[in-house]
């Protein structure tokens, strides 16, 4: 894997501070359980106002969350200053989304200037085991903040 460097040395206070302060990310109840340079990984609790049926998340929740921890581990290497936005993503459900919390894991897999391309795996926890549910990759635009 891939060793990057974050150019902002704030960015782990940076990410979080941006990403949980969005409403959206609220409304679903997103919680970071790591940020590093280029790797993020956030973590979702089951609630039924999530779920599509008892017991199995909603496939635009885990959709979301996947889309979220890939766009903020490219977050995590922009300059001071500076933001990241989603210009697309693709997500994969492999597996049901089935158990007590979502997992999902970001990575950068190739950083630029302005467009930087990053991955995410989802897996669902049950009964203390992972297994993997969904696959993203996606591309995220930096810009200055203005």
């Amino acid at each position: 894997m891939n060793e990057f460097v974050a150019t902002n040395p704030d960015f782990a206070a940076v990410v979080r501070h941006a990403v949980l302060s969005m409403p959206f990310a609220q409304l679903l109840g997103f919680d970071y359980s790591r940020i590093e340079p280029g790797v993020t990984e956030i973590v979702l609790p089951y609630r039924d106002d999530l779920s599509f049926r008892p017991g199995f998340f909603a496939g635009a929740v885990v959709g979301s969350l996947a889309d979220f921890a890939a766009v903020s581990a490219a977050f995590t290497l922009v300059p001071k200053g500076w933001f990241v936005a989603t210009v697309d993503y693709d997500v994969k459900v492999v597996a049901p989304p089935a158990g007590e919390r979502l997992i999902a894991r970001g990575r950068v897999i190739k950083p630029g200037r302005t467009l930087l391309f990053a991955a995410a795996d989802v897996f669902v926890e049950r009964d203390g085991s992972e297994s993997l549910c969904a696959v993203c990759v996606a591309t995220a635009r930096a810009a200055e903040s203005r």
